[in-house]
């Protein structure tokens, strides 16, 4: 249904962006071992930090070098699914998979700190959610699938905005997370609000906005970034993106891509609000018991 037998495996599994996710993750190991082991201040990375390190750097290795990445090219909807897993579920889970002496000694690198300012929490958000509106607008868009170096350097620009963005309610050093919980609530709904313009205009729009899925030539110039040439050439003849397309048009595949973007970034949210919750409720409600004056037995006030 999807084509598959179209595209060879290197279309689908990228073996570069692969070998290269694989040596992030050797020396994910590395850095948390034999590194760590030396290193002053260091603490043992838990099974679970682990587990979440390769949890997403699985997520970003799909979203970015796997099958997902690929068929973001054929269909909107993938296009979103793969921003969404890239932006929105993956960058956390790296995040807190990071031992927190790690990101103390990246955090107080001294030209790192240059832009400290970067990660407060408004400057983040306006940032990420800025860069993500501003790259779905068509002429944007359009612009930069079909530039295969500013494609790169604007998905990395907003992946480390993410991450930003992301720092303000994951906060890799505890010590140092001087958010509230009503405060770190607020930022949610901020998160989830700045997001929702670029969602509505790509789901109410009357019609396909985009070249890259409804223009044939823009489409075949744009796979030539992500496919090998012997690919791009087997596709000139098969009549654009719409031969991918299993809705019924390319306005259909649009919409359903918004609404996607929108569902996932609400799910993985509504997560995120309901721990910081609880996680909040739990604080406030040990500083209450805290706070209550101990009682003598058998004595009374005069």
């Amino acid at each position: 249904m999807l084509g598959l037998q179209y595209f060879s495996f290197n279309d689908l599994w990228s073996p570069l962006f692969l070998a290269f996710m694989m040596m992030m993750t050797a020396l994910y190991f590395v850095v948390i071992g034999p590194i760590a082991e030396k290193a002053r201040g260091s603490e043992k990375a838990t099974t679970r930090q682990k587990g979440m390190f390769l949890c997403g750097m699985f997520i970003l290795y799909m979203a970015q070098g796997g099958p997902i990445s690929l068929f973001g090219h054929t269909m909107f909807t993938f296009h979103m699914l793969s921003m969404a897993l890239s932006y929105i579920a993956a960058p956390p889970l790296i995040m807190r998979g990071i031992p927190a002496w790690v990101w103390r000694k990246v955090l107080d690198y001294r030209p790192v700190r240059w832009f400290s300012f970067l990660g407060h929490p408004i400057v983040a958000a306006l940032l990420f959610n800025g860069l993500f509106s501003f790259y779905h607008i068509p002429v944007i868009h359009d612009y930069v699938m079909l530039h295969f170096i500013v494609h790169r350097l604007y998905y990395i620009v907003l992946f480390i905005t993410a991450m930003l963005m992301w720092g303000s309610l994951v906060h890799p050093i505890p010590e140092r997370d001087r958010g509230s919980g009503l405060h770190k609530i607020g930022y949610i709904f901020l998160n989830m609000v700045l997001l929702t313009p670029a969602c509505g205009l790509i789901i109410f729009a009357s019609e396909s906005i985009y070249e890259t899925y409804s223009n044939p030539n823009a489409w075949v110039a744009a796979m030539g970034y992500c496919v090998s040439p012997e690919t791009q050439l087997r596709l000139q003849g098969i009549g654009g993106p719409s031969f991918f397309n299993f809705l019924s048009t390319a306005q259909q595949d649009q919409q359903v891509g918004g609404i996607v973007m929108k569902m996932i970034q609400e799910l993985i949210f509504g997560v995120m609000l309901a721990y910081v919750f609880f996680q909040w409720y739990r604080k406030e409600s040990q500083e209450d018991d805290e706070n209550i004056p101990l009682q003598v037995p058998g004595r009374t006030e005069a």
